[in-house]
């Protein structure tokens, strides 16, 4: 017969496990632990979802193909140590994580998470349009160490727990996009640095197909002849650009140019009907804006813009 203590530790590690499913995603959870202690808190706001999570060393946090496709994967989880010891892994690469150490995880590929020592940590929630709307077409290296040394670590964590500390107290969204977005821009320099040799000779003109289509995002004509001819290439070897980072050129072109929607329909100035906000950035035909509108971002045009202005916005 399994003692008083052994049955109350398995209950607190069950209600632990499905803590973890509820805030953070689907995940298969287990633990050599004896005498298992842990604790999640959740934050949440319109914008911001975090867990402050703790847990015995021993436990094993382990998310495979089949709980990605329960639960999506339009996310990656930017992970904070604070205390103890933790090793991510995600396909070929592994971080050690010691206090005040930074890493990315791509929610939509399997990982885990080992808890070697007894050990605290905060997993925010990035959703993977803000860190498109902010890298544009860099791939995002996963389970990377950002060591707690260097200065982006270490203004990340100020951030983001200042972000946090301010959930409580009532964070907005359009507060809460903000700090996201600054969180990423903050993390540019590690991934940037992560990427250095990866493309020696296609990196510069990736760089010319992006800022062609940034100079003609407004042109209705845009696509990857016209980028390809712009900038001197194959329309192949553009193609081949773009699948080296894991895009697709049409796909780029749609999701920036809905990103600049969504900035223009944020803007308090802004006095244009929704037609108009969708022909300035490049889409000729209103309803298939509005469909891909509500695919990137949840919600129609018109209830993004109530929702971070207020009150009534022309149609």
């Amino acid at each position: 017969m399994p003692s008083v203590g052994h049955v109350a530790c398995s209950r607190a590690f069950d209600a632990w496990a499905a803590a973890i499913n509820h805030s953070c995603g689907s995940f298969r959870v287990q633990t050599r632990a004896v005498g298992f202690s842990g604790s999640l808190k959740a934050y949440e706001s319109s914008a911001v979802r975090a867990s402050l999570v703790e847990a015995s060393d021993g436990t094993q946090l382990l998310r495979t193909s089949e709980d990605v496709r329960k639960d999506g994967s339009d996310k990656f989880f930017a992970v904070l140590q604070l205390r103890g010891r933790c090793g991510i892994a995600q396909r070929d690469a592994q971080a050690l994580l010691l206090p005040g150490d930074i890493t990315l995880v791509d929610a939509a590929q399997p990982f885990d998470v080992q808890f070697i020592t007894t050990a605290r940590q905060v997993s925010l929630i990035v959703p993977r349009q803000a860190l498109e709307r902010n890298l544009r077409a860099m791939r995002v290296h996963c389970a990377r160490r950002i060591p707690a040394s260097s200065a982006v670590a270490g203004l990340v964590r100020h951030l983001m727990l200042a972000t946090l500390g301010q959930i409580h107290a009532g964070l907005g969204r359009s507060e809460g996009e903000a700090a996201l977005d600054a969180m990423v821009h903050l993390l540019r320099p590690a991934i940037d640095q992560a990427q250095e040799g990866e493309h020696p000779d296609g990196g510069g003109r990736l760089q010319r197909a992006l800022d062609f289509i940034e100079r003609h995002i407004d042109a209705e004509e845009l696509g990857p002849e016209a980028i390809a001819r712009g900038i001197g290439i194959s329309v192949r070897g553009l193609y081949r650009l773009f699948a080296a980072q894991g895009l697709a050129v049409g796909q780029y072109i749609r999701n920036r140019r809905l990103d600049l929607c969504a900035e223009t329909l944020r803007s308090a100035t802004c006095p244009q009907k929704l037609a108009a906000v969708a022909y300035s950035w490049g889409f000729a035909d209103p309803s298939h804006f509005s469909t891909a509108f509500k695919a990137r971002f949840g919600v129609s045009p018109g209830q993004y813009r109530r929702q971070h202005l207020g009150g009534a916005a022309p149609h």
